[in-house]
């Protein structure tokens, strides 16, 4: 359920803003959104796994507290990262 390490230096190499980046809003979706997808992997084959739901659902709604952030200071780079990430909104 949860990603390797060098999964997420990939995701942190790809996202990042600037050299040595690791906490801005681009980051930090990517990083959840692979964390969801990994966990909506797990629900098809374990569908009562409903402690781990609780989980995701957390995830999500800090997904989306971070998109509404990024939305509300910079709305160019919101829409190029939900674009980049195949987010839905």
């Amino acid at each position: 359920m949860s990603i390797t390490a060098e999964r997420k230096q990939a995701l942190i190499k790809d996202n990042a803003t600037k050299k040595d980046d690791t906490g801005s809003p681009e980051v930090q979706v990517a990083i959840l959104s692979e964390r969801i997808a990994n966990l909506t992997e797990h629900f098809k084959t374990h569908v009562k796994d409903n402690h781990s739901r609780r989980g995701l659902l957390k995830l999500v709604s800090h997904r989306r507290s971070i998109l509404d952030y990024l939305k509300k200071k910079d709305e160019a780079r919101y829409k190029a990262l939900i674009e980049k990430l195949n987010i839905r909104r």
